[in-house]
């Protein structure tokens, strides 16, 4: 028999280049740090999940990926969905508040919602989107179908 994975991400973990700075961005966006959290490593609680934020030369040395291995973007990117169309807007000029950067002004997307993405300081891109198809339960969890129909 394989050995096959359960269907869960536990731990998401950016590569920043100042510790503090990122440190101070997320919290602007309403995360929390952990009491786990120090001068080098910072954890938040993320609705069942954890967040980290790790220097990213001490990231890559941990992988045993030599720096240039690192490119600015890999084709992936963190999503937060609101609860109502209204809060995109407002969440995206709130990171460049912050000292992000709007990559794409809040829109209609193609695909019947409402989003836009920003920059964190460290480059990491995030889309801030309504989904209308979706339901966020009161603890801000989205429950997808089992299946195909």
């Amino acid at each position: 028999m394989t050995q096959t994975m359960e269907p869960r991400i536990n731990v998401i973990t950016l590569g920043v280049k100042n510790l503090k700075q990122a440190r101070a961005f997320y919290e602007g966006m309403g995360f929390r740090a952990s009491a786990n959290s120090d001068e080098q490593i910072v954890f938040f609680n993320a609705n069942g999940m954890v967040f980290g934020l790790y220097p990213v030369d001490e990231l890559a040395k941990d992988a045993e990926l030599p720096p240039q291995e690192l490119p600015v973007f890999r084709g992936v990117t963190l999503a937060y969905n609101t609860r109502c169309k209204e809060d995109v807007t407002p969440l995206l000029a709130l990171a460049e508040s912050l000292g992000g950067r709007i990559v794409k002004q809040a829109k209609d997307a193609f695909w019947g919602g409402f989003s836009g993405y920003f920059a964190d300081p460290d480059g990491h891109l995030w889309e801030v989107a309504h989904n209308p198809f979706w339901t966020i339960d009161e603890q801000g969890s989205i429950r997808l179908p089992e299946e195909d129909a």
